[in-house]
């Protein structure tokens, strides 16, 4: 068996000062964890830890040694007046069309300014889940797509994890969860750990 891609050990992260409660988990190569729980406790402060833009402040953060990452954020870069069709951004990208919905395909050589908002986050995320990573974190992935959107999606992590690759991702849709996540933790408010 391979070392674990991250091993947490009473993690605390945070920024000027902790965020989280103390936290452990493992992740191994091709699950998908699930990090859920009420606003302000720290989920996205876990992902942002993870990436290392975020402070350790104690515990033990552990890195499969050469790991590759890949980030989704949940803000997204203006696109207004950006002459950039959503072909051009794959071929920067180096991510392939196939696999994309049908629904996205046909809208392939608009400009990212006149893709709707659920076009434009789900073309974004397909450039992520492309990317030569051995770890892949999402940040809400699921906001400003539609049914069709999330169900795709549900089915390309799947086979991003089945390919050999982890995943951890924040999200508040329960059932998006449920549906896609081999491990599931449920964040807690710092003042409700003692």
């Amino acid at each position: 068996m391979s070392a674990p891609l991250i091993r947490a050990q009473g993690l605390v992260a945070g920024w000027q000062r902790p965020a989280t409660a103390p936290l452990d988990f493992m992740l191994e190569a091709g699950r998908i964890l699930g990090l859920t729980g009420a606003n302000g406790v720290g989920k996205t402060t876990v992902l942002s830890a993870l990436a290392g833009s975020a402070r350790v402040f104690s515990g033990a953060l552990e890195m499969r040694p050469g790991l590759r990452l890949a980030l989704q954020t949940q803000g997204v870069p203006p696109v207004d007046g950006v002459p950039l069709s959503g072909r051009e951004l794959l071929a920067l990208t180096a991510a392939s069309p196939d696999g994309l919905p049908p629904w996205l395909v046909g809208r392939l050589d608009h400009r990212l300014d006149r893709l709707s908002g659920g076009q434009r986050h789900y073309l974004t995320l397909w450039t992520i889940l492309q990317a030569p990573a051995d770890l892949v974190l999402l940040d809400e992935p699921t906001n400003n797509l539609d049914a069709a959107g999330v169900a795709h999606l549900a089915t390309v992590l799947r086979k991003r994890a089945e390919s050999g690759c982890g995943v951890v991702l924040v999200s508040h849709d329960h059932d998006f969860v449920d549906q896609v996540c081999d491990q599931v933790m449920v964040l807690q408010e710092v003042a409700d750990v003692v």
